[in-house]
């Protein structure tokens, strides 16, 4: 991965052009993505890399002497879902702040699931930037950079596992002008979730007051181990309802999809107006609503 600073870093870095510097790496939840990230964990800091290992709160840290470089404030994508159809491209952002005394010389960033990210074996999901991170230094605080990293995610072969929806980790590794490597394994934390999506049809269409409307759809989400959408059975969905002349819909009963993701109910027909079927978040899938189908009330 090649790092980028701003150039107020890097008049004090001349010794740091012959540090080796990994390849940059593609973004991809792939045996490529992780090699890049295990190979910095492992090689950087083998005293701290055993502590990471243990998975425990005492994990040390860059600033307990792996490196003059502290990592903190990582957010991720705004601190919002990545929500992820089969075939979604994405770019999305990190910001982090590093801070050294030393001066920072340059700084890598991945996304990652697992338990050990200098260990390839227990690396569920990585992810790696295509360009640079680029970090500037505070006019204000010596000593303090506000760094941003992009992560440009493609679903169709990046997401090739239903079992790497959910949270993931922000790690960050860094040189000084000294060129003392420091790293953090969680500096935050973002979830990775499969879209959703939803249908209605209500009918029978134009209906007499007072008569029973029959709503049905489906719920489906994101499969990425086959790149199609599935049923997705076993989950609340809501039943909603606006009048013609109103802008807000109201929620009518929640009800359970069945098998494929079927769902139907009935409800009485009071005055013209729009149903449409709601889901809720959870933790591996994002939120979807239909488009309201209209029935017109005689």
């Amino acid at each position: 991965m090649r790092i980028r600073v701003a150039a107020t870093v890097l008049s004090g870095a001349v010794a740091l052009s012959a540090l080796a510097v990994p390849v940059a790496a593609q973004a991809a939840s792939s045996p490529s993505a992780k090699a890049q990230l295990s190979s910095f964990f492992a090689n950087s800091a083998p005293a701290a890399r055993t502590a990471h290992a243990t998975n425990s709160a005492q994990t040390v840290r860059p600033k307990d002497g792996i490196g003059s470089i502290s990592f903190s404030k990582g957010v991720v994508n705004g601190g919002k879902d990545i929500v992820l159809g089969t075939t979604t491209n994405k770019s999305v952002t990190a910001t982090y702040t590093a801070t050294s005394s030393s001066g920072v010389a340059l700084t890598q960033a991945f996304l990652w699931q697992g338990t050990d990210p200098s260990s390839t074996d227990t690396i569920t999901g990585a992810l790696g930037t295509d360009d640079d991170p680029v970090c500037t230094e505070s006019t204000t605080q010596t000593g303090v950079y506000s760094c941003k990293a992009v992560f440009n995610i493609h679903a169709a072969t990046d997401m090739k596992n239903n079992g790497v929806a959910g949270t993931w980790k922000l790690a960050l590794g860094g040189y000084d002008l000294s060129a003392s490597a420091s790293f953090d394994d969680n500096v935050g934390t973002g979830k990775i979730k499969k879209a959703s999506k939803l249908t209605v049809d209500a009918t029978p269409e134009p209906v007499k007051k007072g008569k029973t409307i029959t709503v049905t759809g489906k719920l489906t989400r994101a499969d990425w181990n086959t790149g199609k959408y599935s049923g997705y059975a076993s989950q609340k969905v809501q039943l909603q309802y606006r009048k013609k002349s109103s802008t807000t819909y109201t929620t009518l009963k929640t009800i359970t999809a069945g098998t494929g993701g079927a769902l139907k109910t009935t409800v009485k027909a009071t005055a013209d107006g729009y149903y449409r079927f709601s889901f809720a978040t959870n933790a591996t899938t994002g939120a979807s609503t239909a488009t309201g189908d209209y029935v017109d009330v005689k």
